[in-house]
C-alpha cells in the first residue's frame, strides 16, 4: 500500500498538475475527466460536490486503471466522507482545511491526503499531521507571493496553490516554489458549453507551461 501512495504522489509532482473536476452534472463530470486525460493529466481530483460523486469516481476507477491516471476525491470535510471516496476508489484525498480526524484515517490507509492552509501555522499543523502535499487556498487570495514567502522558514514543505491558478499565472506560481497546481475552473471552463477539447488543449498547456517553467529555474 505505501509503494502505491508513493505511486500517486510521483504522478502529481511528476506531472506539476492536479486537474479539478467541479460540476452539477454526473455525467458532465465523467465527460470533463475524460477531455483532461486526452489532455496528459494523470491526476485528477472530482469534488464531493459533484452529485453522486463516490458513485463517478467508482465509475471512473474502472476505465482508467491506476498506473494511467489518479483519481482522487475533493471537498473532503470529515473522515466519513474520506473512508466513502476511499471505498470508490479514490487514490488521494483533498480538503479545503486540515481535518485531523481525516489525516488519521487517511494515514491509516496510506492515502495521500492534501489539506488546505492559508497561514504558516496552518501549513505547519498540516505537515505534522502527516499531509505530504498541502493545499494553499485560496489561491487567488493568497498569489505566489505567500508560496515564495512560506518556502523561507519552511523550505521542506510540499505547496500545491488551489483557486486562481490559470495558464497566465502558472509558471510564476511553479517559480515561486509550488510542486503542483490544482486548476479548475480555469481549465475546465469550456465544458460547460460542451467546448471539451478546449479542456483537453488546456490541460496540455498546463502541463507544458509548468515544465517550461522548472526547466527554466534548472
Amino acid at each position: 500500500m505505501a509503494s502505491a501512495k508513493l505511486h500517486v504522489l510521483s504522478k502529481i509532482t511528476a506531472s506539476g498538475l492536479v486537474a479539478i473536476v467541479r460540476t452539477d452534472d454526473s455525467e458532465q463530470a465523467s465527460r470533463m475527466v475524460g477531455a483532461c486525460a486526452e489532455g496528459g493529466a494523470v491526476a485528477i481530483e472530482i469534488t464531493f460536490t459533484v452529485p453522486g460523486a463516490a458513485t463517478v469516481i467508482g465509475e471512473l476507477v474502472k476505465r482508467y486503471p491506476a498506473v494511467q491516471i489518479a483519481l482522487g476525491a475533493g471537498t473532503v470535510l470529515d473522515p466519513e466522507t474520506a473512508r466513502i471516496a476511499i471505498l470508490a476508489g479514490a487514490q488521494f484525498i483533498v480538503s479545503p482545511s486540515l481535518n485531523p480526524d481525516t489525516a488519521r484515517l487517511c494515514n491509516r490507509y496510506q492515502i495521500p491526503y492534501l489539506p488546505g492552509a492559508g497561514t504558516i501555522r496552518e501549513i505547519v499543523e498540516a505537515m505534522e499531521s502527516g499531509s505530504d502535499i498541502i493545499k494553499i487556498f485560496p489561491g487567488e487570495t493568497l498569489g505566489p507571493a505567500f508560496v515564495n514567502a512560506a518556502k523561507a522558514p519552511l523550505p521542506q514543505a510540499a505547496l500545491m496553490p488551489a483557486g486562481g491558478v490559470s495558464i497566465d499565472n502558472a509558471a510564476e506560481w511553479i517559480k515561486a516554489g509550488s510542486v503542483a497546481l490544482g486548476v479548475g475552473g480555469n481549465l475546465t471552463a469550456g465544458a460547460k458549453t460542451g467546448d471539451f477539447k478546449s479542456v483537453t488543449d488546456l490541460a496540455r498547456r498546463f502541463i507544458a507551461t509548468i515544465q517550461e517553467a522548472r526547466e527554466s529555474q534548472a
